[in-house]
């Protein structure tokens, strides 16, 4: 059996035995353990949600050996936790390995997990192909708790609403997530449902564009250029104290694109706008490519021109079982007071 593959599992396992503990002293039991892009083998990540692993392979798949030494580790160092395999090799990143039936009864279970003590729902095969909840985001999952209580949050791209049912865990007074998808709102509400919520979170099926632009005071019209825009909910404008903004590298809909690298402003200036003066808005981008320094130049640009100008900022960094020698990892999480 080769040894690098092993080796470069083990030293990753190592270099978080500090983190875990203080995960677990949080109440915490969802972590990377191997970041393959910098730990040893690029394209594999290896992630816990409780008492279950997923693995998940990009741009190549693993060879037999890989894969029987990435099993072999994972069995002697979590006995009893299930390791499911998600080959996403191909370019548009759908999961391809076929399962034997008892590996798809495991890898459709229906699980629970905890973060910073607030649950979430987990399963390593679902009718999409990404994880229920991003782990890499746990440091803005954190930062939102820490700064939730009292507040108004609107959580913008919600996906399954971790952020969103994070902040009411915390304290937040109200909380409205917002996606167009339904089967992640259904996961968000589920999220909820786990929790002993001190309030009821909000749950909105919208395009971003329609939602923030209604919520900032622009307003979102029904005609453009002599063109119906697709039904969408009516919404009041409103200001929150904290606004989360975590948007797809690139979509397009009929009420505009999503483009993280030629056009952050675009959902910028409403997000900004939907904020409450002395209110904060945390923006996050995942482009590799996009400089984080170029990036909060915009931001900060695009601020003043819309005549409301960032007053302090901070870096959110991704915690350690996302490592990033060289200090510029690929998610950006910007937390601007306004």
């Amino acid at each position: 059996m080769s040894s690098a593959l092993i080796s470069s599992l083990d030293s990753a396992l190592t270099a978080r035995a500090p983190l875990i503990a203080q995960l677990a002293a949080e109440q915490t039991d969802a972590y990377r353990l191997f970041h393959g892009s910098v730990e040893g083998l690029a394209g594999l990540t290896v992630d816990r949600y409780g008492d279950a692993l997923l693995a998940q392979t990009f741009h190549r798949s693993l060879s037999a050996e890989e894969r029987a030494e990435l099993e072999a580790f994972y069995a002697d160092a979590f006995p009893g936790l299930p390791l499911i395999l998600n080959d996403r090799s191909p370019a548009n990143s759908r999961i391809v390995n076929e399962l034997t039936p008892e590996q798809i009864e495991i890898a459709q279970q229906p699980r629970e997990f905890r973060e910073l003590g607030v649950k979430y729902r987990f399963q390593a095969r679902h009718a999409g192909q990404d994880p229920w909840l991003f782990l890499d985001m746990r440091a803005g999952r954190r930062r939102v708790m820490q700064e939730a209580a009292g507040k108004s949050l609107l959580n913008v791209f919600a996906y399954t609403c971790g952020v969103g049912v994070a902040a009411a865990h915390a304290g937040a007074r109200h909380v409205i997530n917002v996606d167009f998808s339904e089967s992640s709102l259904a996961v968000g509400k589920e999220n909820a449902r786990l929790n002993d919520l001190p309030i009821r979170v909000r749950f909105i099926k919208s395009d971003a564009f329609a939602a923030l632009r209604q919520y900032s005071g622009i307003g979102q019209p029904k005609m453009v250029r002599g063109k119906r825009m697709p039904p969408f909910p009516e919404l009041e404008a409103h200001q929150f104290d904290l606004v989360f903004l975590d948007p797809p590298r690139y979509a397009r809909s009929p009420f505009g694109v999503v483009d993280l690298v030629k056009d952050y402003p675009a959902l910028f200036k409403p997000a900004l706008l939907s904020t409450a003066e002395g209110g904060t808005l945390i923006c996050c981008n995942n482009v590799a490519q996009v400089k984080r320094d170029e990036w909060l130049d915009q931001l900060q640009r695009s601020a003043t021109k819309a005549g409301r100008p960032i007053r302090e900022m901070e870096w959110i960094e991704p915690e350690s079982d996302f490592p990033s020698p060289d200090g510029n990892p690929p998610l950006k999480m910007a937390l601007l007071r306004v």
